[in-house]
């Protein structure tokens, strides 16, 4: 893993900056940089700027730090010191760091696997309990009903009853969806079939009303997948998108291949080959979420809604999880929401492992 290091001086110029750092900053080398200020340098990296401003300022200089920039979607690693000359005062410093964004998603995904399994196993030890008890109470409900046809009331009762006992009966299920070890039956697969069969489940399943759906896929797209649970995901995202729209906008889902190149700060090859991946985006033009949601959006048991279960974008992430995926989101409130899922093209590579 490579350092990336910047060095100002005490009026603020830079003295010193190597192309780890434009490479993690996400910034294109420029002629005449050294010797600029290094806030004029790092102008589109507000954090940063925050960070090095701080340098000379305070009494104690954070060592072994992070820093999210989420501008960028990295996280990085840093120590910051002051450079002194013979007598001791202070002529400028230096900011050392790496990117640990990798890291991070690994740390993250291990945090999950474990939240995972605890949840797993108490709510599926929960999930068996209450089904028999549903099914009964959905069994002597219907019975009653028959008991009493003529009473309006008994009935619209006992309709209720009914209701609720089906959709108490949905979340379990959903529930022990959840806590199973997903399995992939893979075969090569047509993504803009998938795409198409999700769009037509999305809509038996949520109405559409007047939105209007584009998909455009690249022609010939295809990947290593399992087709009903790559399938059921699409059609999550796509019914979540025609609730948040709520009858009317726009859809766009589109499908596209790329080759990625890996990191080369990660890499075990100095010159390690681009990965064939598939970029799958469905994008509304609906309300948009908060940071808080978004931040939230795939916990177990997260949801926005009042009849939501919150295992739905859970159950999402691990099937993409499963195929060495990786989703991602992105919402502007009064803008949109953007759902980004990247696939390996084979299931083979092990991207995102």
């Amino acid at each position: 893993m490579r350092n990336g290091v910047i060095a100002i001086h005490r009026d603020g110029t830079v003295a010193l900056m190597n192309d780890e750092a434009y490479r993690i900053f996400g910034l294109t080398r420029r002629a005449g940089d050294l010797g600029r200020l290094f806030t004029d340098v790092l102008r589109e990296r507000p954090a940063i700027i925050r960070v090095l401003s701080g340098a000379f300022e305070l009494s104690h200089l954070p060592n072994r730090a992070e820093l999210r920039m989420r501008d960028l979607d990295r996280v990085i690693g840093y120590t910051l010191s002051q450079v002194v000359d013979d007598d001791g005062t202070s002529i400028g410093a230096a900011m050392f760091f790496k990117d640990l964004t990798l890291v991070e998603q690994r740390e993250e995904s291990e945090r999950l696997r474990n939240r995972l399994a605890s949840l797993g196993e108490m709510a599926a030890g929960i999930a068996h309990e209450l089904k028999n008890p549903l099914a009964g109470i959905e069994v002597m409900a219907g019975l009653l009903r028959r008991q009493v046809p003529d009473s309006k009331d008994a009935q619209s009762l006992l309709a209720d009853i009914l209701s609720e006992a089906k959709l108490a009966n949905a979340i379990v299920v959903e529930m022990l969806e959840f806590v199973r070890p997903v399995r992939l039956q893979v075969e090569r697969t047509d993504v803009a079939d998938v795409l198409q069969q999700a769009v037509t489940m999305a809509e038996s399943k949520t109405s559409r009303g007047a939105v209007n759906v584009s998909v455009d896929v690249e022609p010939g797209l295809a990947i290593e997948c399992d087709d009903h649970q790559l399938s059921q995901v699409f059609t999550n995202l796509i019914a979540n998108a025609f609730e948040a729209l709520e009858g009317k906008g726009h859809l766009a889902i589109t499908a596209v291949s790329k080759l990625v190149e890996a990191d080369p700060a990660f890499a075990a090859s100095p010159s390690p080959a681009p990965t064939p991946m598939v970029i799958v985006e469905v994008a509304d033009d609906g309300p948009g979420l908060p940071v808080e949601v978004t931040d939230k959006i795939f916990d177990p048991f997260f949801t926005t809604k009042p009849q939501g279960s919150g295992l739905g974008l859970a159950i999402v992430r691990k099937i993409v999880d499963a195929h060495d995926g990786r989703i991602d989101v992105s919402s502007t409130p009064g803008v949109g929401t953007r759902f980004r899922v990247t696939l390996p093209v084979s299931s083979a590579s092990g991207w995102f492992k």
